[in-house]
């Protein structure tokens, strides 16, 4: 049975952390689901692996313009749709045919399954807002299998 891992990151807002560098060491690729606030964040995480990013709210920047809003990834067969703000879905995941909806914007790390769909917020990786975690998301796929496990930096 094949195995990937993914590390998924959002709302960095131009700060990426030395810890979230070294938690995403040895990942397959990166999704950074928007607010990513500096292209600089985009080079670094790209010398740890290939990264699929969207634009977040935050992100209006001419260096973001070509972010596309959402985008789907395919990851050892399954299909992970990226957003960054999940109000924004504009589909039905399920009918869709996709595995999993990974979203931003709320800070707050998020994880539940609905219509056989994982919906997962990594939270925020980047400056602390109020008492919410700061944190990233690794996650295995097996087959359709997620096992998710979020990362406190």
């Amino acid at each position: 049975m094949t195995e990937h891992l993914i590390g998924v990151i959002s709302d960095t807002h131009g700060l990426l952390r030395p810890q979230a560098i070294q938690a995403l060491e040895g990942v397959e690729l990166i999704i950074h689901a928007g607010d990513i606030g500096h292209p600089k964040i985009l080079r670094a995480l790209k010398r740890i692996a290939p990264v699929h990013a969207v634009r977040g709210n935050t992100d209006r920047a001419d260096w973001a313009a070509d972010l596309p809003q959402s985008l789907v990834v395919e990851v050892g067969g399954v299909h992970l749709y990226v957003l960054h703000e999940l109000f924004c879905l504009d589909l039905d995941p399920a009918a869709a045919g996709l595995a999993a909806v990974i979203f931003g914007h709320s800070h707050s790390p998020h994880l539940e399954r609905q219509n056989g769909v994982l919906y997962l917020n990594p939270g925020s990786a980047g400056p602390r807002r109020f008492t919410l975690p700061v944190s990233l998301a690794l996650v295995i796929i097996r087959e359709k299998i997620f096992d998710v496990q979020f990362i406190m930096l």
